[in-house]
């Protein structure tokens, strides 16, 4: 998209579903993001909801890397099952990405070629959504470790069927190694969408945190510790994904709000006061 212009132009190759698109730093020459169409022309059938909302992980899912007109495309991936959730570090060092290459769904870094892939985490449930903080020093990722019988059935269960229930999701860092794991949140809500804020001391999140029925997500800040939580948004319905400009002045993020009908979702972006 042409922030001027609002112009759009198709990159990916239309067929199947693709997510998660991001650019390659620091040039930005190149896209990396997820997509199924080896698998198929068609979109996958949707997910099935008779189990409850659940995340569907389409095993087609690759991730692949392609010139901004979209004329030249490379394969990152190929193992069985899902791969996508790619970001790249800001000096173009490093990308992540969630994999159930290993049985589960890991965080797991690569040069930005597809060589030297390594798996990150290694506790059962799903890790994924992670970003780098802009010197490529730390991580930050969401989390769901199911901890009784009953969880941790139920999340096997819905695995092998290639799916995921995003419950109570919470934020947590690494170092860029994968050492030194903390857990930021711990509360009762589904927190995801983290992004280190330009001076990695806090980190941006959308959290239903303040909905009892969990419907309403909104914007938060917290500090890398665990102190400090600040809500950021009040807008009644969705706001979520929230990211920083590299010089901390503007923050985008995914919304309903101006939707033209039920479950639009827009970009918006909003000048920061960035301290």
């Amino acid at each position: 998209m042409d922030l001027s212009t609002k112009e759009t132009k198709l990159v990916s190759t239309g067929l199947g579903v693709t997510t998660c698109a991001y650019f390659e730093h620091p040039k930005c020459e190149n896209i990396i993001y997820a997509s199924t169409h080896l698998g198929g022309s068609s979109c996958p059938p949707k997910p099935d909801y008779s189990r409850g909302y659940v995340w569907k992980l389409y095993p087609d899912y690759d991730i692949f890397k392609s010139t901004r007109d979209g004329k030249i495309l490379e394969q990152m991936t190929n193992s069985p099952g899902y791969d996508a959730e790619a970001t790249v570090a800001f000096d173009g060092s490093k990308v992540l990405y969630t994999s159930i290459s290993s049985g589960d769904l890991e965080v797991w870094s690569m040069n930005t070629d597809g060589s030297n892939k390594t798996q990150l985490t290694n506790r059962l449930g799903y890790d994924g959504g992670a970003f780098f903080n802009s010197t490529a020093t730390k991580i930050v990722w969401r989390v769901y470790h199911p901890k009784t019988e009953k969880e941790i059935a139920d999340y096997k269960s819905l695995l092998e069927e290639n799916s995921i229930r995003p419950m109570a999701l919470q934020i947590w860092t690494m170092n860029a190694d994968g050492t030194n794991k903390k857990q930021v949140t711990n509360n009762e809500a589904a927190n995801f969408g983290p992004y280190f804020f330009p001076n990695s001391n806090r980190i941006i999140f959308s959290s239903n945190l303040h909905d009892p029925k969990g419907r309403d997500f909104d914007l938060y800040a917290i500090n890398v510790d665990g102190t400090g939580l600040e809500r950021i948004t009040y807008f009644n319905g969705f706001d979520g994904f929230p990211m920083f400009s590299p010089d901390g002045k503007y923050l985008v993020f995914a919304s309903n709000r101006n939707q033209i009908k039920r479950g639009d979702t827009n970009l918006f972006i909003a000048e920061w006061n960035y301290k």
